[in-house]
C-alpha cells in the first residue's frame, strides 16, 4: 500500500456520510474518534477529517488540525493491509479543545487502525 493519499481516497460522498453517522460504529482513542463502515461496493478504503466549529473558533486552527490528522492517517494506513476485500469508510473527529501536538496525534491514531484491525480482520 502506498503512503499517499489521493483525492479517490478522500471520503467526500454526502449519502456515504448519513450513512456513516447512521450505521456506523465507532471508538475513541483520545483526542480522535473514528466513526467507520465497511463498504464492499467502494474501490477503495476512503476517509474524512473533522473539526468542530464550536472547539476551534479560527478556520486557521481547524484546517492545522485537519492536515496533522491526514497526515498521520497517510503514514500509518498500511496498519490496514486490506485482507478479504474489505473496504472502510472512515470519519476521523477531533475531540479535545486544545491544539495538538503531532506526536499526541500520531500515537492516536496508531492505536484506532490497529485497534480497527484487531476486531475486523
Amino acid at each position: 500500500m502506498s503512503q499517499n493519499f489521493p483525492k479517490s481516497e478522500n471520503l467526500k460522498s454526502e449519502k456515504a456520510i448519513q450513512a456513516l453517522f447512521s450505521k456506523g460504529k465507532s471508538f475513541n482513542k483520545y483526542p480522535i474518534k473514528l466513526i467507520y463502515i465497511i463498504s464492499a461496493e467502494k474501490e477503495k478504503t476512503q476517509a474524512s477529517f473533522s473539526v468542530p466549529k464550536r472547539n476551534f473558533k479560527k478556520a486557521v486552527d481547524r484546517n492545522r488540525v485537519k492536515r496533522q490528522l491526514r497526515e498521520a492517517y497517510r503514514l500509518q494506513k498500511h496498519l490496514l493491509e486490506e485482507k478479504d476485500g474489505k473496504k472502510f469508510a472512515f470519519m476521523f473527529l477531533y475531540l479535545s479543545k486544545e491544539l495538538p501536538q503531532y506526536v499526541q496525534l500520531e500515537k492516536a491514531m496508531g492505536k484506532l487502525l490497529k485497534q480497527l484491525t484487531d476486531e475486523n480482520i
